[in-house]
């Protein structure tokens, strides 16, 4: 039988581009269906009751939730073609907790970023940039987090770069300045099709960070 893989996706969000991402590297066609958040649809709701927020991966009729939970399910289920997370477990447990990482200090201070002013924004800038050198230190030499390879860590942390041109202007910086090695990883991945195919326009998606501040007060 034939997979049917579709993804409720939003197009903005980070989350969601990773699953896209993931999807792509196996070479997995699905069908996308945008969500309207502020009016959530029905089936929406019925694939996600408890969070009731993308993403989600429909997989045969079947609801996977939660981004770093789907992109490993994708891993586990298509592990013929591009493997994203490593066989040894001890490098799998380290992917995931950079993984973790990246959610909790880099995307988090990310969703910040753009909606503080002042001293706030500063203390918040700050420890962005402090969390990019720590990966940078991580990455190391290394072409990707994965290695030679294009892996787990490099799918979670490659969609919220769309946001980076949105988050110097909003907090007056430069990240290549900040982080070279780290903005050179950007462009390596850039250079992949399953990354600049996925990722959506970073002009697009700050004409949708002045829509967001417009609507929340935020001059």
């Amino acid at each position: 039988m034939e997979d049917r893989v579709t993804l409720l996706d939003f197009w903005p969000s980070s989350w969601a581009t990773r699953v896209k991402v993931a999807l792509a590297e196996k070479g997995i066609e699905y069908e996308s269906k945008e969500q309207n958040l502020i009016d959530k649809s029905p089936l929406l709701l019925e694939m996600n009751p408890v969070h009731k927020m993308i993403p989600v991966l429909i997989h045969n009729g079947k609801p996977i939730c939660e981004s770093l939970n789907i992109v490993q399910y994708i891993d586990e289920v298509w592990k013929d073609k591009s493997p994203l997370l490593p066989s040894d477990p001890y490098q799998r447990s380290q992917a995931r907790f950079w993984a973790d990482y990246i959610d909790k200090k880099i995307y988090d201070n990310a969703k910040k970023l753009w909606k503080e002013k002042g001293e706030k924004q500063e203390e918040v800038k700050r420890e962005f940039i402090e969390g990019l050198k720590t990966l940078e230190g991580e990455l190391g030499d290394k072409l990707y987090f994965g290695g030679e390879s294009f892996g787990f860590v490099d799918v979670v942390l490659v969609p919220v770069t769309s946001w980076f041109y949105s988050l110097e202007i909003c907090g007056k910086f430069s990240i290549e300045a900040e982080c070279p090695r780290f903005t050179a990883w950007i462009k390596r991945c850039m250079e992949k099709e399953s990354v600049s195919s996925s990722l959506p326009d970073p002009h697009k998606i700050y004409d949708f960070v002045l829509l967001l501040k417009k609507k929340m007060g935020i001059e």
